[in-house]
């Protein structure tokens, strides 16, 4: 196993979750004296890397989309489709 891999993830009480690190002595002392093992710092920089893989995973969308080749839809094409759902959602429930 990778040292810099989790090794265990556990449960906890209250909305909590405990996560156990394996990190070689030499980057532990050096994240310890840097202050990025403190719960709050892991936790920033945890938020950080969810936002960066949103971003990428948004641009990555954004040129999918870009790269289709059809014509934009007009307004009265949209109004259409989104009056279409509407009446295919209202038949739906009844």
């Amino acid at each position: 196993m990778n040292p810099k891999e989790v090794q265990g993830v556990r449960d906890g009480e209250n909305g909590m979750t405990e996560v156990t690190l394996t990190l070689s002595d030499a980057l532990a002392q050096e994240a310890r004296a840097a202050g990025l093992l403190t719960p709050q710092a892991l936790e920033t920089m945890l938020r950080e890397q969810l936002r960066k893989q949103r971003v990428g995973e948004l641009f990555t969308a954004m040129e999918k989309m870009a790269a289709v080749d059809d014509p934009p839809m007009t307004e009265a094409e949209i109004q259409a489709e989104i009056e279409a759902a509407r009446a295919e959602r209202r038949a739906r429930r009844s």
